[in-house]
């Protein structure tokens, strides 16, 4: 089954971003990334070192470092009370 593939250039890619799906290399085939995992600079390193024009995905973005907002539902815990 063929998905429906986003191309993400390079300059575009950040530290701290998250996507909703898997993140492929330009081949459409090897994972860069699992979904839900967070772009580090080693990532960062990686791809420019390799020289990879693009990746490609067919989620989208759900976070993007400092700015990224805590999903809906998530609340502060509140500490245990010793027993």
């Amino acid at each position: 089954m063929q998905k429906d593939f986003t191309k993400i250039n390079i300059e575009n890619i950040k530290e701290g971003m998250r996507f909703t799906a898997p993140v492929f290399f330009e081949d459409g085939k090897n994972m860069f990334l699992a979904e839900g995992k967070t772009i580090k600079p080693y990532h960062l390193s990686a791809i420019k070192r390799w020289q990879i024009p693009y990746l490609l995905t067919y989620g989208h973005v759900i976070g993007a470092g400092e700015d990224a907002s805590v999903p809906e539902g998530l609340e502060e815990l509140e500490p245990l009370e010793e027993l």
